[in-house]
């Protein structure tokens, strides 16, 4: 027998199960929110490393297909809850593996144990939830007894989300959290438990806007990968129509049962108090701190996915009181938080993900889907299509922030890889 012959057959076994544990890496990161770009450099590393020479890999937004020297895999991925800590861990596994600290054996028995990991507990997840719509409220413009009434609708919204949601379908779940959402505070509202209804709704519903798919597509677009990223900013949009659907049967089954018909609403109100700077960037902090416990962060990242959040809002709020429009003070928020997501992953050598799609839900227009529902419910058609051109408008606004900040971020990322090879 031939040295060629023993080196194929000692090779190939091997060479297939280095693209296993790359497509394993990939099916993990893709489920859990990464992006595309991540996904496919992460499996090719992990394969470089493993010394795979024949390789191509293909992601979708639910699906890889990966191929080499006889070797095959097709995968669907099917959209689940997602856990930021299962991105970190692979993230770290593949430096691991290029530095040459991890054979694949080990590799191997690190991707199932970080497969079969325990998401957070309900309780930390619940009280997640509603540590972030109660700050959330108040960055709406509510009082801190909206806060406070809102904090205890959160409590029961989370319960949902966490026990509920999960066994149903993503679209009726959504149209679910809406309505339960928005008749917990209708609730608290007529038994005299909270003063701003609209606020405490926008603060409620924000805890059911889809974050991962909003974000993710936005940088897909900016990668250039423009069918991903226009598939998954297609879902997130779906997910807000469930959700100002679900607001808007909240408002009728008041109606029918108060037999008044739908409840008058005055114009949009912001508390005096709750306004002051100081009180705004604690609550975007708690707020954003939340939901990155909702998105399974870990814990040792929560305060800098908060710091994120509040540097956003606060160059938000800042452009919004100086007279800018609320698109102009959203893209320069999202700007902000984009460029402060990059620098905090370097800083802890962790994905930019983690920062960047919690740190961008203060800047999601909560009140644009509040709005537009109710007016549509209440027929008041010019106001429901004028607050949702707008809402369409801040929407385009954060997209257009995220994707200059990633596109700058992608291109001094490459100079320092060209100066780092001449050197």
């Amino acid at each position: 027998m031939s040295a060629d012959v023993n080196y194929s057959q000692k090779t190939t076994p091997h060479n297939d199960r280095a693209l296993d544990v790359a497509t394993e890496a990939g099916h993990i990161l893709l489920e859990n929110g990464a992006e595309i770009s991540r996904v496919e450099e992460t499996m090719d590393r992990i394969a470089s490393a493993y010394g795979v020479e024949q390789k191509s890999f293909f992601v979708l937004s639910n699906g890889i297909i990966a191929t080499g020297r006889d070797y095959a895999q097709a995968s669907f991925i099917p959209i689940k809850g997602t856990q930021l800590s299962r991105v970190v861990d692979v993230n770290q596994l593949s430096r691991d593996v290029v530095a040459g600290r991890c054979p694949i054996g080990e590799a191997e028995s690190r991707l199932e144990a970080i497969r079969s990991s325990a998401g957070k507990p309900w309780w930390e997840l619940t009280l997640g939830i509603a540590f972030g719509v109660g700050a959330f409220s108040i960055l709406f413009g509510g009082s801190l007894v909206d806060a406070a009434a809102t904090f205890a609708a959160g409590l029961l919204l989370g319960l949902f989300m966490t026990f509920v949601s999960p066994h149903l379908s993503r679209i009726f779940g959504n149209v679910a959290g809406g309505m339960v959402g928005g008749l917990l505070c209708i609730v608290a509202v007529l038994c005299g438990f909270g003063e701003h209804l609209p606020n405490m709704i926008i603060g409620t519903i924000i805890a059911l806007v889809p974050g991962v798919p909003f974000t993710n597509g936005m940088r897909d677009l900016a990668n250039e990968d423009y069918i991903a990223g226009a598939t998954r900013l297609l879902d997130a949009f779906l997910a807000f129509l469930c959700i100002a659907l679900g607001v808007a049967l909240a408002f009728l089954v008041e109606g029918w049962v108060s037999h008044v018909g739908v409840m008058q609403l005055g114009a949009p109100s912001v508390d005096f108090l709750a306004s002051h700077w100081a009180i705004q960037l604690v609550a975007a902090l708690v707020g954003t701190v939340g939901f990155a416990i909702l998105f399974g962060a870990p814990r040792r990242y929560y305060i800098d996915c908060g710091l994120a959040g509040m540097a956003g809002w606060g160059v938000y709020i800042w452009m919004l009181r100086s007279g800018a429009s609320p698109a102009g003070a959203a893209f320069c928020g999202a700007l902000v938080v984009a460029l402060v997501s990059n620098v905090m992953a370097l800083l802890r050598r962790c994905p930019i993900t983690v920062f960047l799609i919690c740190g961008i839900i203060p800047l999601v227009p909560g009140g644009g889907i509040f709005w537009t529902a109710y007016y549509l419910v209440s027929n008041q058609l010019r106001l429901a299509s004028s607050v949702g051109f707008v809402a369409i408008k801040v929407t385009i606004a954060i997209a257009g922030g995220i994707i200059i900040a990633t596109g700058v971020a992608n291109q001094a990322l490459r100079l320092r890889k060209t100066l780092t090879s001449k050197s």
